[in-house]
């Protein structure tokens, strides 16, 4: 049961991630607990590997990416998969281009930098050594995601035998297997990104942001310098941007949200305060962005600080994170609005008044001394002075826009 739960836990804590599958609720009879899921129509990325034989290297390297950038989502999230293998990701759609979603968290847990877990977990083909020797980290998730770019690129696992005994055995002597069929013919850069994948030692095998970098995918390119945003920083950008009366409304949803809901970002929270103090301060933030490969300079931490410290004191308190990070679908919920909608209509009247906002503001600390009419009028579609539902639901949903995917070459090994 324990298990079960933090699998809506870390699924929650997911949430907008577009290749991650959604978890739309979950729900308990006196039997069961009954998870309902995105429905993936396109199956098993296994069975599509099998139909194929084995890919293309271009073909591996768009799914190779793919594949890593949602480990490395979930990695910058804290949480570390554990059973990453080609049966966990599924096809949106029959279509040939259709999204690849990861899915099945059972297995997975939050994990802070450092920390180290000692239970065997995962499917026998796609174990990592280290996992074997019951002393690992997320780096186990890289070696799973090599052991399926060789499959992808010769169709079969690159560990073998006849028994779960006999794979640990070929896994921790780690000898991969280049002479085959078609192995002659593939690249030497991909063999190369194979090896750097399947490395014994962890501490020297590629991280899920190296993976992606262009010095992994072709030989004497650089690194780009663009970092790769993480989906907490990502939440901080889309927060920072909004008007102080969608900040509130937000703090008052976030109060609604489950303990399942926030469990995600409060181990995110506890990962950053690292003086247990409470509230996270702007060195802290900024270790705690850095520490999963997001390069910001000083002015752009501050203005994130700035944004998510709502009440101006310094420091991030854990209220103000949580609101400040929480994915924006959880606004979308009826419910939700309607809680938000009365905590700012104290009258009961079915509209918010500027004096009513006013005092909202000044509940949160948040009151700034700009003008509320100001405020009021960005919102106030009819001009009748004063937000109705309607034209309060419609500031809630308007700008909130899913990640643009970013344009990128073409994805090859050479």
């Amino acid at each position: 049961m324990w298990r079960m739960l933090r699998e809506v836990q870390i699924m929650h804590h997911l949430t907008g991630q577009p290749n991650v599958v959604e978890l739309k609720g979950a729900f308990e009879d006196k039997q069961s607990v009954h998870l309902v899921m995105e429905l993936c129509a396109g199956g098993e990325l296994f069975d599509r590997i099998i139909a194929k034989g084995h890919y293309t290297e271009r073909a591996a390297a768009s799914l190779l990416r793919t594949i890593v950038q949602i480990v490395h989502t979930c990695h910058s999230m804290g949480v570390i998969h554990r059973d990453l293998k080609p049966e966990n990701f599924l096809l949106l759609s029959k279509d040939e281009n259709a999204p690849l979603k990861a899915t099945d968290f059972g297995l997975s847990v939050f994990y802070k930098p450092g920390e180290v877990f000692k239970d065997i977990v995962g499917s026998a083909y796609y174990i990592a050594p280290e996992v074997l020797k019951r002393k690992y980290g997320p780096e186990a998730d890289i070696w799973s995601i090599g052991v399926m770019l060789y499959i992808l690129l010769c169709g079969v696992p690159p560990f073998w035998a006849e028994s779960e005994h006999g794979i640990f055995n070929a896994i921790l002597r780690g000898h991969i297997d280049f002479t085959s069929d078609p192995w002659p013919s593939i690249s030497p850069q991909a063999k190369d990104l194979v090896r750097k994948m399947l490395n014994s030692d962890p501490k020297q095998r590629l991280t899920a942001i190296q993976v992606l970098s262009k010095s992994s995918m072709d030989q004497g390119g650089e690194a780009p310098d663009t970092p790769l945003d993480n989906a907490v920083l990502s939440r901080l950008k889309q927060f920072k941007a909004m008007n102080k009366f969608k900040k509130v409304a937000l703090r008052v949803i976030a109060g609604c949200l489950s303990e399942e809901e926030i469990m995600g970002l409060k181990e995110m929270f506890r990962g950053m305060d690292t003086d247990n103090s409470g509230t996270i301060t702007l060195e802290e933030l900024k270790q705690g962005l850095a520490k999963e490969g997001t390069r910001l300079s000083e002015y752009e931490v501050k203005q994130l600080m700035e944004a998510a410290d709502a009440d101006g004191n310094g420091t991030i308190d854990y209220d103000e994170f949580i609101t400040a990070t929480m994915h924006m679908n959880r606004m979308d919920r009826e419910e939700h609005l309607y809680t938000a909608f009365q905590h700012f209509d104290k009258d009961n009247s079915g509209y918010i008044t500027t004096e009513e906002l006013e005092q909202a503001l000044r509940e949160f600390g948040m009151h700034d001394g700009r003008d509320i009419k100001e405020i009021i009028s960005e919102v106030d579609s009819d001009n009748d002075g004063r937000i109705n539902y309607d034209e309060f639901v419609a500031m809630m949903r308007k700008g909130n826009p899913e990640a643009n995917p970013k344009k990128r070459r073409d994805d090859v090994f050479v």
